[in-house]
């Protein structure tokens, strides 16, 4: 089945073609057909189009909604010049698979896209308001362009952290207002923590049952995901993706109380706050430079940045923080801690530094390894073999998660008919 992925942002597109079969075991076996992005939509936007094994395509075209976007790709994946293998008409897309951010207490698990989801979704707007209206968006720009006839999946980033215990995902509020508004800790970034927890016991040949670890997906956006036993019992990402972790711009972790004092002596409005937050906080705050760790990170080497090594200090002891709590909090029960997202993946002086320290807990670092990274397989274990809490490094793929869901979820549609 060829499943088109896409991840509508609210001025972005992403977009993955995967050939997805479902072998005899059960397992599904991908084959990625091609990917693209656009960037700055509603304006002069930058494209890239990119087939499997050949050079990117890269364009700047004007690219006025998410409709006109997506019609952009529809027509590049079939046409005579992308040449990509078993698609050369709107009807060789069997399936469309779609990242929705949020789906509140609604949505636990992926669903077969109709009219009372697209409902659904809508009323998960005001936990997601910049994420959901972008995924709503894109969902019936689809419908539009393909028709009714073609299947539509959601697949949600709160839906792996729906089987947290309700210990685990209460703020200390009034509990009314979790029975009045839903709030509570949703998690987000669970397409990748799931994949990781497959990947990890893929390697390792354990089963689901056997999976406990310590998932840290390190990017722009960071999080951290306790697994035991295969599912997400606890996770630094709340209400919104704003708490947890320090990120690029997010502060992460803040006292409330701050942010009235602020208002203040700043006269900062609620809006103010909301900017500051999350878009003017994290590495970018601390260091005054930049929210990009590769940039801090040759500051540090090349000028020995003051306000930069501290930007990387908070985050990487802000790591350890949450790896030693869910340590403590599974009474010891992990096997291993494993690193993903762009700087989880690629950078081996923040897995070093946030590793060396973790000693006391089991985690005897492997610095060759380490510094080797993911240059020889998709994946290295960074620790020795001796260690009694292991670490590694693993890509994650969210892509395929979405894909392998959309597959299920249309097969498991067919067979009800």
């Amino acid at each position: 089945m060829n499943i088109l992925v896409l991840n509508s942002g609210s001025s972005s597109l992403k977009f993955q073609v995967m050939d997805v079969e479902i072998t005899e075991s059960g397992e599904c076996a991908a084959d990625y057909l091609a990917e693209g992005i656009i960037e700055s939509i509603g304006s002069y936007a930058q494209i890239t189009y990119h087939v499997t094994g050949q050079p990117k395509t890269r364009l700047n075209e004007p690219v006025k909604n998410h409709e006109i976007g997506i019609d952009k790709v529809l027509r590049w994946l079939i046409s005579p010049g992308s040449q990509i293998k078993g698609i050369q008409s709107y009807a060789d897309i069997h399936a469309v698979g779609h990242r929705v951010v949020h789906g509140g207490e609604m949505f636990v698990e992926s669903i077969i896209i109709d009219d009372k989801v697209k409902s659904g979704i809508e009323k998960c707007m005001d936990l997601a308001p910049l994420h959901n209206p972008a995924n709503l968006k894109g969902i019936e720009a689809v419908t539009k362009l393909l028709g009714t006839k073609t299947p539509q999946v959601a697949v949600f980033d709160t839906a792996f952290h729906a089987t947290l215990p309700e210990e685990a995902y209460l703020y200390g509020l009034p509990y009314q207002f979790y029975r009045r508004y839903k709030i509570r800790r949703y998690g987000f970034h669970g397409n990748s923590h799931r994949y990781i927890a497959y990947k990890y016991r893929k390697i390792n040949q354990i089963p689901r049952e056997q999976t406990n670890i310590i998932s840290v997906h390190l990017g722009n956006g960071c999080s951290a995901c306790s697994i035991q036993a295969g599912i997400s019992v606890d996770t630094s990402m709340g209400f919104t993706p704003l708490d947890g972790l320090v990120m690029g711009t997010r502060s992460g972790d803040t006292d409330a109380s701050i942010l009235h004092y602020l208002h203040r002596k700043e006269g900062l409005n609620f809006d103010d706050m909301d900017n500051l937050l999350n878009k003017r906080s994290g590495l970018l705050g601390i260091s005054g430079l930049t929210s990009d760790m590769r940039e801090l990170l040759d500051e540090v080497a090349e000028h020995d940045d003051r306000r930069a090594k501290l930007a990387i200090d908070i985050f990487c002891r802000n790591v350890r923080k949450y790896i030693a709590a869910y340590y403590v909090e599974a009474e010891g029960n992990v096997d291993a801690i494993v690193f993903t997202g762009g700087i989880g993946e690629n950078s081996a002086e923040i897995r070093r530094r946030i590793c060396e320290p973790l000693k006391s807990i089991g985690l005897d670092l492997d610095n060759d390894k380490n510094n080797q990274g993911l240059s020889v397989q998709d994946y290295q274990k960074i620790s020795t073999d001796h260690s009694k809490l292991a670490a590694w490094a693993i890509p994650t793929d969210e892509e395929y998660i979405i894909a392998v869901d959309t597959i299920r979820q249309v097969n498991k549609h067919i067979e009800a008919e």
